[in-house]
């Protein structure tokens, strides 16, 4: 796995500053980490645990609660806090970033009937938070069955596609529940402990509400309660009494900061006033990073390539975008290592499935034919932009949130520049991130796109809500018979070589057709406190989970 670590270079002949119109400093070049290290280097479970304290954490505002209502990440980081799922992935100092290990959850064990019938043993004495109308009750399996059948019929929710598959979810008795498939789905136990959707919600909340978008409504059987929310100012969430792992949380409760300044964000922790680091994942900015290890060298420090890949995603149902000459000619107008150079410092081109999860995840080197459309080529773009009958190029649209950091921001003015240089007129267009998520990321756009998409717990949801022609998040309108049978057979396939056979090719395939201009991966810097223990770092938006196993030794 390569890693780079660079000064930015300049680009076109124009300095990183007069390029992108921003104040990233060109620092010096920074030290790689390697990617795995025993967690004893760098803050892992050293002695014994220590109960108290409140954790504070910069976060971000959720547009509503409701799980089945939204695709926005930030609504699952506040219900990673507040609820379970049936399994979830493993958390601690023990797991090396970039594993998602499944264990239970509420569902102490679990067993496949055969290839279309799963059935979960739910854990005994499980309890809602004591809050009304729930009221410590303890979760059964109809709260399963209930949370599984709004999931598949509710028609707001975009990750229906991740259980298409699920023809029925049946209540065998008070403690254990049934999933029919329609047909072999190799990946469900992996999808049911996703941070993301997945969370188990209450009959009762839904009939007294309507649905769960109020605050009110964040009422699970996860680690912590909340306790209080106030909108762009913090979320406060207290100890669950009764959480059924019974040494956990060890702390008392965690305060979510609502700090949508990334600027402030870093300050409060250059100032000790939030406890791990300011960016999503409890990263910092690599453009940060150098200034703050030499002024806090105390601090512990964890670099994660990142399962995110950045990509450009366009309306392939429409004209110019429906030519794979004017795919290819967006492909190589974008000079990927420059890009990386100028705003990320650290990173490497990324396949369909993000390097980071290199299990699954084929280097750029392997993808067959598919492989050169990742050579920056400005000329050949314009060759083939006039082939397609564009020879003065075209204008077009292209989307970006702000909501995320101001690197991404920086990206797409950067590609804004690079498809100018081959006669593609892109109009910039900022959106607010609760309006992206909920319209651009969905597909309701025209145009392009610059965005992070597919985050890659395992390859089956990324590849399969991009690419397949039935996905309930179709976000590019694609139609591609052949590629939608193949994402379907390797979700059929049980031998493992098999599968990543199938995975591989549709790797290659995705690169020849170019739908989505893959970009980049980058290195992620996770930093926190040294006196927070118990804690690894990782790329997933279950912040809930790893707080309740960290502790504070201060």
């Amino acid at each position: 796995m390569k890693t780079r670590s660079v000064n930015p270079r300049n680009t076109h002949g124009v300095s990183r500053r007069e390029l992108l119109h921003a104040s990233l400093a060109a620092g010096a070049a920074l030290a790689a980490w390697p990617l795995y290290s025993p967690p004893a280097l760098w803050g892992g479970a050293v002695g014994t645990p220590k109960h108290g304290g409140t954790l504070r954490v910069r976060g971000w505002d959720p547009v509503h609660f409701d799980p089945h209502l939204t695709i926005n990440n930030y609504t699952n980081y506040l219900l990673s806090f507040t609820h379970s799922r049936l399994v979830r992935h493993q958390v601690g100092a023990d797991v090396p970033p970039g594993t998602f290990i499944v264990e239970p959850d509420v569902a102490e064990r679990w067993e496949a009937l055969d290839d279309t019938t799963y059935v979960f043993h739910l854990r005994q004495g499980v309890r809602w938070h004591p809050k009304p109308p729930l009221n410590g009750r303890e979760l059964v399996a109809d709260d399963v069955k209930f949370t599984y059948d709004r999931f598949l019929t509710e028609k707001g929710n975009a990750n229906r596609f991740l259980l298409e598959p699920v023809d029925l979810v049946e209540v065998v008795d008070r403690y254990t529940v049934k999933f029919v498939l329609k047909e072999p789905y190799v990946w469900l136990v992996d999808t049911l402990a996703f941070p993301w959707t997945m969370w188990i919600v209450a009959p009762e909340l839904v009939q007294q509400h309507g649905d769960l978008k109020k605050a009110e409504t964040a009422i699970g059987t996860g680690p912590f309660m909340l306790e209080r929310y106030d909108p762009n100012v913090k979320a406060v969430f207290k100890r669950h009494p009764d959480y059924y792992r019974q040494d956990q949380p060890h702390v008392d409760g965690v305060d979510w900061l609502i700090v949508p300044d990334e600027s402030t964000a870093l300050a409060l922790y250059r100032t000790g006033q939030i406890d791990v680091g300011p960016q999503a994942n409890n990263a910092v900015r690599q453009q940060d990073l150098d200034s703050l290890k030499q002024s806090h060298p105390h601090l512990m420090y964890r670099d994660i390539l990142s399962i995110v890949p950045g990509v450009i995603f366009m309306r392939t149902d429409m004209a110019p975008f429906s030519d794979v000459r004017v795919r290819h000619a967006i492909s190589h107008a974008i000079d990927r290592q420059a890009s990386i150079d100028a705003i990320y410092v650290r990173g490497e081109p990324t396949p369909p499935v993000a390097r980071g999860l290199v299990e699954w995840s084929l280097p750029i080197e392997q993808l067959g034919e598919g492989a050169k459309y990742y050579r920056y080529d400005p000329q050949e773009a314009k060759r083939l932009l006039a082939e397609a009958g564009y020879p003065k190029g075209f204008k077009t649209q292209l989307w970006v949130t702000t909501g995320l950091s101001r690197d991404l921001v920086d990206d797409a003015q950067l590609v804004q520049r690079y498809l100018k240089d081959v006669g593609i007129e892109a109009e910039l267009k900022l959106q607010e991130h609760g309006a992206y998520m909920s319209t651009t990321m969905q597909g309701k756009f025209e145009g392009m796109v610059r965005s992070p998409f597919g985050i890659a717990w395992e390859p089956d949801a990324p590849l399969y809500r991009t690419f397949a022609a039935d996905s309930s998040w179709n976000a590019g309108h694609l139609n591609d018979p052949k590629l939608t049978a193949m994402l379907k057979e390797q979700r059929r396939t049980k031998d493992i070589e098999a599968r990543r056979k199938i995975i591989y090719d549709i790797q290659r395939y995705a690169a020849e057709q170019q739908y989505f201009v893959y970009l980049n991966v980058i290195v992620i810097t996770a930093s926190w406190a040294p006196y927070v223990k118990n804690y690894s770092p990782n790329i997933t938006f279950d912040y809930g989970s790893r707080a309740a196993a960290l502790w504070l030794d201060r």
